[in-house]
C-alpha cells in the first residue's frame, strides 16, 4: 500500500478501495422544494462522487416533530448509516434542528462543532458565530447537522465529514467504528 492518494486535513488516505456506506440527505426549510434545494443537491452529488451511496433523500419545514420523525424513520428502516441535515441550525425562531436531534443523541461528536467552526472561520470569518453545526450518534447512525447554505456544505462536507467517513483516512476514521456504535 502506498501512503498517500489523496491530501486529507488530519492525516492520510491509504491506497486501496473505499467501503460505501449509506447516506441519507435532510433538507430542514420552509422555503425550499426539490427545485430550490441547491444544498441538499449539492450534498447528494458530492456523497456519490466519494463513492457512497445517497440512499434517501427528503425536505421538511422547521418543524421539530417533522425533523424527528424523518430521521427516526430513516434509522427504523435500517437503512443509514449516516445521515446529513443542512437547515435550521442558525439563530432565528424557526431554526430548530439542534432542538430537534440533540435530544435524540445517544452520543455527542463535540469535537464536529469545534473543527466545522474553525474551517467555516476561514470561509465566512466571525459570520460562523450564526451556526449551531452540531453531530451525534442515534441509534447506531451518525448525524451530522450542517446549516443550509451552499457554501456550508461545501465546507462541512469537503473539510470534515467527508474524510471521516472515508474508510481509507488515517490514522481513523468513523466508518471503522460503526461495527461497534451499538456496544453495551
Amino acid at each position: 500500500m502506498t501512503d498517500d492518494i489523496l491530501p486529507a486535513p488530519g492525516g492520510k488516505l491509504i491506497d486501496g478501495p473505499i467501503t460505501p456506506i449509506r447516506i441519507a440527505v435532510l433538507t430542514v426549510s420552509d422555503t425550499r422544494d426539490e427545485d430550490s434545494d441547491t444544498s441538499g443537491s449539492i450534498l447528494a452529488d458530492r456523497i456519490t462522487a466519494a463513492g457512497h451511496a445517497c440512499v434517501g433523500r427528503a425536505i421538511v419545514a422547521d418543524d421539530i416533530e417533522e425533523i424527528r420523525a424523518q430521521v427516526r424513520g430513516w434509522i427504523a428502516g435500517g437503512d443509514v448509516d449516516a445521515i446529513i441535515t443542512t437547515g435550521g441550525t442558525g439563530l432565528t425562531g424557526r431554526d430548530v434542528t439542534p432542538e430537534a436531534l440533540e435530544p435524540l443523541f445517544d452520543k455527542r461528536i463535540d469535537g464536529f462543532s469545534v473543527i466545522f467552526h474553525t474551517v467555516s472561520y476561514q470561509t465566512i470569518g466571525l459570520s460562523t458565530l450564526q451556526s449551531r453545526a452540531t453531530a451525534g450518534i442515534i441509534g447506531g447512525v451518525f448525524v451530522f447537522c450542517l446549516p443550509g447554505s451552499n457554501g456550508a456544505v461545501r465546507d462541512g462536507w469537503d473539510s470534515v465529514i467527508r474524510w471521516q467517513l472515508d474508510s481509507r483516512h488515517r490514522p481513523c476514521n468513523m466508518v471503522e467504528l460503526m461495527p461497534r456504535l451499538l456496544e453495551v
